[in-house]
């Protein structure tokens, strides 16, 4: 339930034809360490000109944040995306909703995140595929260092896929 279909480096590793081969038209995107530093408002490099590249080739994106609208909502005006805040992952009704508003088969989406215990394993329960990025930027919280210390760990037991070679 924790292992990621695929996992990268960066969000703008991931290119339009690694996602059709796979049949994925549409992605749901975390923020924090994902598009972002945590809580941050600067954008990954190339962050905008991947949007309009996932845009251009007919990807959906929306964003999918456990955090709060105040948050969410000005990161997503920012890059001109839709978003669900408060998504309350690794639980389904964030996964659901996106669904509902992308419009889109569930076997045709994919989450987009850093984290193992939210994002991967809320993709796993919901049923779509799930790719993970390496982290931006390490959390100051004990709580999020005992959860990255748990993901180095089960990431070296599994065999995933390298987002290069699909």
């Amino acid at each position: 339930m924790f292992k990621p279909n695929i996992k990268i480096h960066r969000i703008t590793d991931i290119t339009a034809d690694m996602l059709l081969k796979k049949n994925i038209k549409a992605l749901i995107l975390d923020v924090d360490n994902t598009l972002s530093t945590h809580h941050g408002m600067e954008l990954v490099d190339g962050l905008e000109d991947w949007i309009k590249s996932m845009h251009s080739d007919g990807i959906k994106l929306l964003i999918l944040s456990n955090s709060k609208e105040k948050r969410v909502k000005p990161f997503a005006e920012k890059i001109g995306l839709d978003f669900c805040s408060l998504g309350l992952k690794p639980l389904p009704f964030g996964y659901m909703k996106a669904k509902k508003r992308l419009a889109i088969k569930k076997r045709e989406i994919a989450i987009v995140g850093d984290q193992m215990f939210t994002d991967v394993l809320g993709g796993r329960l919901f049923g779509i595929t799930t790719i993970m990025t390496d982290l931006i930027l390490p959390e100051d919280k004990l709580s999020f260092k005992i959860r990255r210390k748990l993901e180095k760990i089960l990431l070296k037991k599994m065999k995933v896929e390298n987002g290069y070679g699909c």
